[in-house]
Parts: structure tokens; sequence; C-alpha cells
């Protein structure tokens, strides 16, 4: 157990600002009783006169002017110590505060050592419960060397299963390895194929289209159409004519390595469509013509990780339905609509500068027979 004490200290600067007080009084008076001796001694002073009554009625004024200012000086001795009580006071009671603060410090240094104890007899009494665990483990330890022999045979037969269970690891590992090789070839393989898919799929409806467009001629009908795209479209140099078809640059329409149109694109197909829907009106109904939609990018590969597309030929495909989507929500004939892909396959420039690369992200639409 530790006790801490603290003193309690007397304060002695009220009395001792009273006492000051009582002195400065007692001067003051004796002060006066001095003045009024000397005043009368020299008033009855025959040879002095009536210029002791003057010098006498000088210096009392000016006495009068030195009580004064004494006066003045008690008050404000006075005030300064009274200034100083309070200040005291103050102090007093924060020594009152600091006496109640150190005793709840003594209380929870009280507490503390309580814990502590309690702590050590705790440890005591684990260090007794790990003796006698010693002690066991010292019996077994002695059993134990009485039968080396046994003990010998039961290492031995460890060290077996651990060398059997290191082969067995060996052969799993080289067996995951293979199963993972084969299947990064499946996934491979399976790429692979689906992009053959997309690009038979995409050439075969160009063939069918190339086919059935022989057996009746639009070609009267096709001129007209260029002409009204023409007209439509006016000065832009976004769209232009290149053969049977008109070429539309991707970059208009959509934003880079998206396949979702701009709101610019949007407005260019829907003055596409007007003229596509006038070209229903006027074509007879015997003849069965439509408008191909080809996707095409440019040569750059995909990011892995691109969300929504694989390759190419996929986002060229997906741009192609996003325009022939757009021409029908804008009343073009649904049935007059065949979009598809061909990817980096048919590029209209070789090069790898930005103008080369540009001109090959391009949308082509093309009057033709279904």
């Amino acid at each position: 157990m530790i006790n801490i004490r603290y003193r309690n200290h007397t304060n002695a600067w009220p009395g001792f600002v009273d006492l000051f007080s009582n002195l400065v009084i007692i001067l003051i008076f004796l002060l006066i009783v001095f003045v009024f001796l000397w005043t009368t001694t020299s008033v009855f002073n025959k040879t002095t006169g009536a210029k002791t009554v003057a010098e006498l009625r000088a210096t009392n004024a000016e006495q009068s002017q030195t009580i004064q200012q004494m006066i003045a000086d008690e008050q404000e001795a006075k005030r300064l110590l009274i200034l100083a009580r309070n200040e005291l006071e103050k102090l007093e009671q924060n020594n009152i505060d600091l006496n109640n603060e150190l005793t709840e410090i003594d209380a929870s240094i009280e507490d503390l050592i309580n814990a502590y104890e309690s702590k050590v007899m705790e440890l005591q009494a684990q260090g007794n419960d790990m003796q006698q665990m010693v002690a066991e483990l010292t019996q077994q330890l002695n059993q134990a060397n009485l039968d080396k022999e046994k003990t010998a045979e039961l290492e031995r037969e460890r060290k077996q299963l651990q060398d059997d269970l290191e082969i067995q690891r060996a052969r799993l590992s080289e067996q995951l390895s293979q199963l993972q090789t084969a299947l990064d070839a499946a996934e491979e393989k399976s790429r692979t194929q689906e992009i053959k898919y997309i690009e038979m799929s995409s050439r075969l409806n160009r063939a069918l289209a190339d086919k059935v467009a022989e057996l009746k001629d639009v070609s009267q009908y096709q001129s007209e159409f260029y002409k009204a795209i023409k007209i439509a479209m006016g000065d832009r140099t976004s769209i232009h004519a290149d053969g049977d078809r008109f070429i539309v640059n991707s970059d208009i329409l959509f934003p880079s390595g998206s396949y979702k149109l701009s709101a610019e694109g949007k407005k260019q197909l829907h003055l596409i469509a007007n003229v596509i829907k006038d070209m229903e009106e006027k074509i007879p109904t015997d003849i069965n013509w439509i408008i191909r939609i080809d996707g095409h990018t440019d040569k750059k590969q995909v990011i892995a990780g691109t969300h929504g597309y694989k390759n190419n030929t996929e986002l060229s495909l997906l741009r192609a339905t996003a325009v022939a989507n757009e021409l029908a929500n804008a009343g073009v004939s649904k049935r007059r609509l065949v979009p598809s892909g061909f990817g980096d396959m048919h590029p209209v420039e070789l090069g790898n500068s930005p103008a080369a690369l540009q001109k090959n992200r391009r949308i082509e639409l093309q009057l033709t027979n279904r």
C-alpha cells in the first residue's frame, strides 16, 4: 500500500491587508496633529505677524493638497490590496480543486496497486501450474527415454509417410499443371472458333446479299438513292460515296472504342432514314431490296478485358447493328436493313498513320437486292 498526503497552507494575506490599512490611517492622524501644533505655535509668535499668517495659509493649502494626495494614494493602495486579496482567494480555490484532483489520483493509484497485486497473484498461480506441467513433461520424457527403440521406429515411419506425401504432392502439382495447360488451350481454341464463326457469318451474309443482287437490277434506283443522300447531307465531309455505296466515318457516329451512338451520329442517321423512307415509296413492291450496313474497324487490337466485345469483328457487328436499330427507330422498315461486321479484314488504307486508321473505321451503306 502507498499512502500520499497533502498539506493545506493557511492564507495570511487578508490580515496583512487590514494591518497595512490601519498603519496608513495612524500615519495620517499623526501628520494632522503635527501640522496643527506647528501652525498654533507660529500664529502666536509676535515677531512674525501677518507674514507668518500668510505663510501658514500657504503651507496649510500645500498640506491640504498633500493630505488629499495621501488619501488618494491610500484609496489606490486599498484597491490594489483588495485585488491582491481576490487573486489570493482564487489561488486558494484553485489549491482546493488541485487537492481534490490529487485525492482522486491517489484513489486511482490505490486501484492500480490493487489490480497489480491481483495480477501478481494470478501470475504466481499460473507459474505454479506451469511448474506442475514441467514436472509432468519431465516424467513423460523419462518414460520415453526408457523406450528409445520404439521411438526410433516411430520416427522412421513418420519420415516414410512424409516422403510418400511429398511424392503424391509432386504428382498432383504436375497433374494440375497439365490440366491448366489443357484448359488454356481449350479457351484459346474456343476463342479462335468464335472469331472464325463471326467472320464466316459476316462473309456468308455479304455473299448471300451479293448473290441475290444479281437476280434483279436496282441500279436505276441506286443512283437516285445516292443523289438523295448527297442532297440530304449537304456539304458534310464525314459522308462520301465510293462506287455503289456510301461511307460514313465511324468517329462521327461513335465515341472511341464504343458501339453507343453519339447525339451527332443519331442526327445524321435520321437524315439518311428520311431518304430511305422516300425510297420505300418509290421502288416498286415487286423488287425485294435491302440496305446493307457493313461495319469496319482499324487494325488496332482490342484491349484485353474490354467489356461488351472481345475483338474487332464483334465491335464492327455491334456498331452496324446499332446503326440499323437507329434507322428502324427513325421509321425505316426493319426488313430493309441487314447489318454485318467485318472487323479489320477489308481496310481501305494500308498505312499505320492516324489518317489511314481513321479511314478504316467506317460504316458502309449500300442499296442492293435481297
